[in-house]
């Protein structure tokens, strides 16, 4: 796809939430049956269901999928499309690369060894290795731009407010 072509796509779609705000509010939703015989959660995922369980440093096998990993995983699938969606309005042709997203968290503070550790991952890192036509600051002008779109990215900078509730 180029520039013209993804503008021709998208032109309708922002004219319609320039007309109806209230038509680009865009529900997301996640769901997962927990695992009556283990720590565990299946999750429904996109292609597919995934099981997570407990982390190696939590106690876990290492055999099922790890939350922070996901979290992680979703980071890289937003900031890799808005990347390319960017690239594309820019007209840089990317020949390939990879986007990587690494954190660190304390398992002290999970397993409640140390109320003072944190829960959570603490740093994140999202690094893009591309293979592109782009110089330098086009390229770091294309990564500012994916930054500010990647609803991902954007929700972890800004987290939204979350309420916990009992059916």
């Amino acid at each position: 796809m180029n520039a013209d072509e993804l503008r021709a796509i998208q032109a309708p779609i922002k004219q319609r939430y320039r007309d109806e705000p209230e038509a680009a509010r865009i529900p997301a939703r996640a769901e997962g049956s927990l695992d009556p015989n283990d720590i565990a959660i299946v999750v429904d995922a996109w292609h597919g269901k995934v099981t997570a369980g407990l982390h190696k440093a939590g106690g876990g096998s290492g055999e099922l999928a790890c939350s922070a990993d996901m979290l992680l995983e979703a980071l890289v699938a937003c900031a890799g499309v808005t990347l390319r969606a960017v690239a594309t309005a820019m007209g840089v042709t990317i020949r390939g690369g990879r986007v990587i997203a690494e954190g660190v968290w304390d398992a002290r503070g999970t397993l409640g060894v140390d109320r003072a550790a944190p829960v959570g991952l603490t740093g994140i890192t999202l690094r893009f290795e591309l293979d592109c036509d782009a110089d330098r600051s086009k390229l770091e002008r294309m990564i500012q731009t994916a930054e500010r779109y990647c609803v991902i990215l954007q929700t972890l900078k800004s987290p939204p407010n979350i309420k916990l509730e009992i059916a």
